[in-house]
């Protein structure tokens, strides 16, 4: 599942231009639900914020904030906090603005009636209407997570896995766009032009939403914010000169891209603490393989730290990994990788013997698909 499960994010989101502190109240009344119940805050891009217990159904959170974005509350019975930051956890997504929000259930947060300002009674609109198409997700990535290492392994479980996964997110974009359209001025509908991109934006389908925005939402500081990173992904779309870059190997031989010039190279960003890449290994070595010989090429560029340059070495070796791997050992803050806009791995740059980068994302089936398409 590409969008959903088989990624590793950065921790980072959109939220809106940092203004003076104001003051917020969260209140919510949760049927009757005992003392041992907790609600957690959690700040989207910044992590938990604040808790709160549970008295006869009742909680209270007061807080300030200098700007409103996406949030979660989720809501932990008997100590149980094993799935907080699961899809199966107990919550609810809301915008967090200034002033009072209410939140009200006979039983649960994820049940709850949201009601605050004008953008968290948008906000909690828009989710309703997601609803139907969120719950198909998560049953989607339920059956995944249930299934065994071997059936993740066969194409025909992949297959059927990610069709679904598609058709799901179809549902889901249409319902955003829209929102969208309905309402080109609200700060809302820039939100949801950032969910549809989601953890790998493509530049050529999120340009043309965020030009549906009015030409005040644009020119707003939260408009000109995502400007910018639009105009950083356009840098690294399809067409676009892959940018160069010099990174040393394991050995401390400084390797460019530009050293690959006149054949057809993948720069790869990956790391070893991410499960996705590791499991993406196996298909990327099938592919570099029979591919290795006709004029192609694989760049390993590892967001590793200092502090986990052994475990970077042991995945090299584990993984068979028969291609250059570069790296400056600096994580999420990756020379390269901020060259090109990296926030979630596994991701891929297929580029061309003139330099320019033809194709992004490559996994799979698609690797190979791809690949066939350009090197005859």
């Amino acid at each position: 599942m590409k969008n959903y499960l088989l990624g590793c994010l950065l921790a980072t989101t959109w939220t809106a231009h940092a203004q003076a502190p104001v003051p917020f109240t969260l209140q919510g009344k949760l049927g009757k639900l005992d003392n041992s119940a907790k609600v957690y805050l959690w700040r989207s891009g910044k992590g938990f914020a604040d808790s709160a217990t549970v008295k006869n159904g009742k909680f209270k959170l007061e807080g300030t904030l200098t700007e409103p974005g996406q949030t979660r509350l989720v809501l932990v019975q008997k100590g149980n906090r094993m799935r907080m930051r699961t899809g199966q956890a107990d919550r609810v997504n809301f915008f967090l603005d200034k002033g009072k929000t209410t939140f009200t259930s006979p039983d649960s947060l994820v049940n709850a009636k949201v009601k605050g300002s004008a953008l968290t009674n948008e906000f909690a609109q828009l989710q309703t209407a997601l609803k139907p198409s969120n719950a198909k997700m998560n049953t989607l990535m339920a059956e995944y997570r249930a299934a065994s290492p071997e059936q993740r392994k066969s194409p025909e479980f992949e297959k059927r896995i990610d069709e679904q996964d598609k058709v799901i997110t179809e549902e889901r974009n249409q319902v955003y766009s829209a929102h969208i359209r309905a309402n080109p001025s609200s700060l809302i509908s820039l939100n949801a032009v950032q969910d549809m991109g989601g953890a790998v934006p493509k530049y050529e389908e999120i340009a043309p939403l965020f030009a549906q925005l009015s030409p005040e939402l644009q020119a707003s500081p939260e408009g000109k914010k995502y400007a910018e990173k639009l105009a950083a992904l356009k840098s690294v779309s399809i067409g676009a000169e892959a940018p160069n870059f010099t990174l040393n190997t394991p050995e401390g031989k400084p390797v460019s891209l530009n050293e690959y010039r006149g054949k057809y190279v993948l720069v790869d960003f990956w790391a070893s603490w991410c499960g996705p890449c590791r499991q993406e290994n196996p298909n990327v070595t099938k592919v570099y393989n029979e591919y290795k010989a006709k004029n192609f090429d694989i760049l390993g560029v590892s967001l590793d730290t200092e502090k986990a340059r052994e475990k970077w070495l042991k995945a090299i070796q584990d993984d068979q990994l028969a291609w250059t791997q570069v790296s400056d050992l600096k994580g999420w803050d990756n020379a390269a990788a901020r060259s090109y806009s990296v926030q979630a791995i596994p991701q891929n740059f297929l580029v061309d013997p003139s330099g320019k980068i033809v194709a992004t994302n490559l996994r799979g089936d698609g690797l190979k698909t791809t690949l066939a398409q350009f090197i005859k």
